[in-house]
């Protein structure tokens, strides 16, 4: 299946190459445009199948934006912004966007988002869930993972690491970027953080299995940091 297209419109740079990222990690082909206007432009020369578009724009306001989109193009609009106010998500929401997300936010949660809505505008039912070859059932959709068939009990944050591992086995995550893609919009977290979810993880692996092997599943490496071992189910 083609890669989705997804367009995002944010003036701040931090936030929009934290947002790219996530999005071509989640294997979405992702674009950058840091003004209402280039955007618009862009959009009409080639539409993008989805657009994240930042409320406080330097030149045009998000939601003018929006509603000049709506005149030519009916894509799916997530709105990135600010602002909390419950008369700003009904406006988003009566000018034609999809969603509204306010900063601080989890980037993975936004790509969930943009998975989900793209799904929903291609009138797809969502996908089973997927089993990998190294045992585990990732349900993206119900964001909750399986070993060997078991269902695991995790928090949030269990989660969104064990989530990470899985989706790319064998490859080395420091604790610093670990604590960025997993833990950035969470406030007073330390890298100590991140072995504290490891051994959390590691029991909860270790009684999902009859002999206890779940818990060698994430390594260490010793100066480096975490893995998930590949090796097959």
């Amino acid at each position: 299946m083609e890669q989705p297209r997804i367009l995002v419109v944010e003036d701040e740079q931090a936030i929009a190459d934290t947002i790219l990222y996530a999005l071509r990690t989640d294997g979405m082909q992702a674009e950058h445009c840091t003004l209402g206007s280039a955007a618009l432009a862009r959009m009409r020369a080639d539409a993008a199948d989805l657009v994240i578009l930042d409320v406080g724009l330097p030149d045009v306001n998000g939601f003018e934006v929006c509603r000049t989109l709506r005149t030519f193009c009916d894509v799916p609009v997530i709105f990135l912004t600010a602002r909390h106010e419950e008369i700003d998500r009904i406006v988003g929401l009566e000018i034609g966007a999809d969603d509204y997300v306010v900063k601080p936010f989890s980037p993975r949660e936004l790509a969930a988002r943009v998975r989900a809505i793209l799904r929903r505008a291609r009138g797809g039912a969502a996908p089973a869930p997927a089993a990998t070859d190294s045992g585990f059932t990732h349900d993206a959709d119900g964001a909750r993972l399986a070993y060997r068939g078991r269902w695991l009990d995790l928090t949030r944050y269990e989660y969104l690491l064990l989530a990470l591992l899985v989706a790319h086995p064998g490859r080395i995550y420091t604790r610093a970027q670990l604590m960025e893609l997993v833990w950035q919009d969470a406030l007073d977290t330390s890298d100590r953080t991140v072995d504290t979810h490891v051994k959390t993880l590691r029991a909860k692996l270790r009684d999902a299995t009859p002999e206890g092997e779940g818990a060698e599943r994430i390594r260490t490496h010793r100066g480096m940091g975490y893995s998930l071992d590949p090796m097959q189910a």
